[in-house]
C-alpha cells in the first residue's frame, strides 16, 4: 500500500464514522465550519484584556495565521490536490467548493494561533491545540479533507508560529511591535476616555 492509498484508507476510517456514529454528525459539521470563529473571538478577548504580554501574543498570532494562509495559497497554486469528495464517494456533511485540499487552511491558521498562544501561555495553549485538532478531525469526518491535508496544515502553522515568535523577540522587531501597540493604545485611550 503506497502513501496515497494509506492516506485514503485513514480518510475512509474517519469519514465512515459519520455512518457509524451519526449522533455526532451535527457537532462535527458545526466544528468543521464554525469552530474557527472561536479562535477569532479568543484573539479579540486576549487583546482587550490589555496586558502588554497579551497584545504581543495577539500580534504574534495574527502574523503567524496570515503567514500560514499566505504560504498555503502559494502551495495550493503550485500543487493542486483535489478534495476527497471530488475523487471519491464520501460522506460529505458540509458543502465546500472544489478548491485545493492540501494543505488545509483551517488547520494551518488554527495551529498557528494555538502555537502562538502556547509560546506565551502554556496552559492556555494546550486548550487551543485541542480545539485546533478538533477542527482538523471534524473536517476529515465531514468529508472535505484528507488526513495529510490536516497534518500538513498543522505542521506549517506550528513551524511558522515558532519562527515568527522567535523573530518577534529580536530587539528591533520587539521595538517595532511595542511601538505599534503603543500607538494603538494611545488612540484607544482617546476614543474610550470617559
Amino acid at each position: 500500500m503506497n502513501f496515497s492509498q494509506l492516506d485514503y484508507h485513514w480518510f475512509q476510517a474517519i469519514n465512515q464514522l459519520a455512518d457509524r456514529v451519526p449522533a455526532l454528525n451535527s457537532v462535527m459539521a458545526f466544528c468543521a465550519v464554525n469552530l474557527d470563529y472561536l479562535f477569532y473571538l479568543g484573539i479579540v478577548v486576549y487583546w482587550f484584556i490589555r496586558t502588554p504580554e497579551n497584545r504581543r501574543m495577539v500580534v504574534n498570532s495574527l502574523i503567524s495565521a496570515a503567514a500560514a494562509l499566505g504560504t498555503n495559497g502559494i502551495i495550493g497554486a503550485i500543487y493542486h490536490r483535489d478534495r476527497p469528495f471530488v475523487s471519491h464517494h464520501v460522506i460529505q456533511l458540509v458543502q465546500h467548493e472544489a478548491s485545493a485540499s492540501f494543505p488545509s487552511n483551517h488547520a494551518a491558521a488554527a495551529f498557528a494561533v494555538a502555537t502562538s498562544i502556547w509560546l506565551w501561555r502554556r496552559k492556555d495553549g494546550w486548550v487551543w491545540f485541542i480545539l485546533a485538532a478538533l477542527i482538523g478531525f471534524s473536517r476529515i469526518w465531514s468529508g472535505i479533507h484528507y488526513p495529510t491535508d490536516i497534518v500538513g496544515g498543522a505542521i506549517l502553522g506550528v513551524i511558522l508560529a515558532v519562527l515568527i515568535g522567535k523573530l518577534m523577540r529580536w530587539q528591533v522587531l520587539k521595538w517595532l511591535t511595542d511601538g505599534l501597540i503603543h500607538i494603538y493604545e494611545l488612540i484607544e485611550h482617546k476614543i474610550w476616555k470617559p
